[in-house]
């Protein structure tokens, strides 16, 4: 009796989506580049790790004629260009060293099969300690993750900072000179956490959860030295960073700041502006802040110049006189919740502190000011 089962490919395709970020990465172990497959007579789970992030994740077998369940490693890079030309219903068939997949009466391909015991041990025993909502999860990852550097000569950079004790919930991210913040009252814990996790792994959990159906709740664990995501049908593990954050609460202190609020639309579109002028080039854009606008100007010989005006509301100090590179403040601006967006400004070599406030979390965005040279 032939052993084979049949799965649908839009269910087996999806993960092996999600996997090909893990198991195409070059790494000291060759199996890394296959997917482990364990099959059993209702569910089909598939494994993939780049010994960095991990995912494990299942989807229904809807007929089998295995009479045990049966382990194999398969290239996880040619059985997902392979299953992605397919539809409907795949039969897989195993025969010695190799799986046979069908679709409809025209499609019969195979492919060779490794060793099951080359794959590296697998996460187990995960230790769960609290639930968070996956939509909010997602959003608030999106509104920080984008501040995350690639490969910063600081090691400690390059993640995503996650606080959380019996008051609230904070995500930090900074680049050194921006900083994005999340934090929520929404979610605590008895016993004080702090976890950087790599900006790979959280772009990664971000797809996983763009597509967790709306109202789903995801787990979050640890696993030994892992942090580990679950949903209903995966588990994510990723390994934390060693370094340490940056002590970045002194930066955030608004003491003898001046609040005040623009239209985030407005501002965004002069943004936009001045960013066109600056061709690539590092050139500071001056503004000027009085009491009910500020003056935007940036000139950049080689290209041209920019003046603008734009109203403000509240500001109650005269002449600051501030420098910035018009895309570190447009980045944040575009993850803004609010319409109204509130500002604090001190002097210029200080900050400017953006905040929005939500029904269940709030976010702060910081810029640092550049040199009025910056670009000459």
């Amino acid at each position: 009796m032939e052993n084979s089962f049949v799965v649908d490919q839009k269910s087996i395709i999806s993960i092996l989506s999600f996997m090909q970020p893990i198991c195409t990465k070059r790494t000291t172990v060759d199996a890394t580049n296959s997917i482990l497959f364990n099959v059993g007579h209702k569910e089909l789970i598939l494994k993939s790790t780049d010994l960095e992030i991990s995912l494990q994740a299942s989807c229904d077998v809807i007929e089998s004629s295995l009479t045990d369940p049966q382990v194999f490693l398969v290239s996880g890079k040619r059985i997902f260009e392979l299953l992605k030309e397919l539809d409907g219903q795949i039969t897989f068939t195993l025969a010695e060293n190799q799986i046979n997949f069908k679709a409809g009466n025209n499609v019969n391909l195979s492919l060779n099969l490794k060793n099951p015991e080359d794959f590296p041990p697998f996460p187990e025993r995960i230790e769960n300690m609290m639930s968070l909502d996956a939509s909010f999860m997602s959003n608030s990852l999106g509104k920080v993750a984008f501040v995350i550097p690639q490969n910063n000569a600081n090691p400690s950079l390059n993640g995503l900072f996650v606080e959380i004790d019996d008051k609230e919930l904070k995500m930090t991210a900074t680049d050194g000179h921006c900083l994005a913040q999340v934090k929520t009252k929404k979610y605590t814990l008895g016993e004080e956490k702090k976890w950087l996790l790599p900006r790979r792994a959280i772009f990664e959990l971000r797809k996983l959860l763009e597509v967790v159906p709306e109202g789903s709740e995801v787990f979050v664990g640890t696993c030994g030295n892992q942090l580990v995501f679950s949903g209903g049908i995966f588990n994510f593990f990723t390994k934390l960073l060693a370094d340490s954050f940056p002590k970045y609460q002194t930066i955030m202190d608004k003491k003898n700041f001046m609040p005040a609020s623009v239209d985030r639309q407005s501002f965004i579109k002069t943004l936009r502006r001045s960013t066109c002028l600056l061709s690539g080039q590092f050139i500071a854009t001056r503004f000027e802040f009085e009491k009910d606008s500020v003056s935007v100007s940036l000139q950049n010989n080689e290209v041209g110049t920019l003046k603008e005006e734009l109203a403000i509301s509240g500001f109650e100090k005269e002449g600051v006189d501030i420098r910035f590179y018009a895309p570190y403040l447009l980045s944040g601006l575009q993850v803004l919740p609010a319409e109204k967006v509130n500002f604090f400004l001190h002097n210029p070599a200080k900050p400017i502190i953006f905040e929005a406030e939500q029904a269940d979390a709030s976010m702060t965005y910081l810029v640092m000011p550049v040199s009025p040279t910056s670009g000459s």
